[in-house]
């Protein structure tokens, strides 16, 4: 299945806890603390709740491993604690807190996301079946590029140039000359 395939899908559950917030100026502290390989569709549906802390399975996202992004999987899964990551939304719609748009198991897509300071990036630890499914992936498609070394050019660099000024301006003259006084 995997051999044919540019690309594989497992849906995805995520669990996210809420928990209150320690400042002011946030009530809640969201933060994404497991995955649920090939779970069902849900939206929100609260799983447990202790105290104020309530965990909910926020969202089924498909996890799709791409063949071209195998070198981006691999460099994740020689982390200390390989992870999935799960992209969030501050954006509540129809009663959701969060809109979970993307999971993904390649550090350099979240860091892409993170980086425009407009979405939540969250870091949730691989399942041991997960790492097994996202390894051998990445492993039957990753295809090491050889190093070229690129060549310099023959141009000569050690000429000096003195007295040229920008070519696209025309001058009567040296152009780095000091200026002279007018002569009467």
């Amino acid at each position: 299945m995997a051999s044919a395939a540019i690309h594989i899908d497992m849906p995805l559950g995520v669990i996210v806890r809420k928990i209150p917030g320690v400042t002011r100026w946030a009530q809640w502290n969201w933060r994404a603390v497991a995955v649920l390989p090939g779970a069902g569709p849900a939206d929100w549906v609260e799983l447990r709740r202790e105290g104020d802390a309530v965990e909910y399975h926020a969202a089924t996202l498909p996890l799709t491993l791409w063949a071209a992004e195998a070198e981006a999987y691999l460099a994740n899964l020689s982390d200390k604690q390989p992870s999935i990551y799960l992209v969030l939304r501050d954006e509540a719609r129809d009663g959701q807190p969060l809109d979970a748009v993307l999971v993904t198991a390649s550090p350099y897509e979240a860091q892409d996301y993170a980086d425009t300071g407009e979405e939540i990036v969250e870091k949730i630890p691989m399942t041991e079946g997960l790492i097994a499914w996202v390894r051998d992936f990445a492993l039957e498609h990753h295809r090491d590029e050889h190093f070229v070394k690129r060549k310099r050019d023959k141009a000569r660099v050690d000429r000096v140039e003195d007295g040229k000024g920008d070519a696209r301006i025309r001058q009567p003259a040296d152009v780095y000359r000091a200026p002279r006084r007018a002569m009467q």
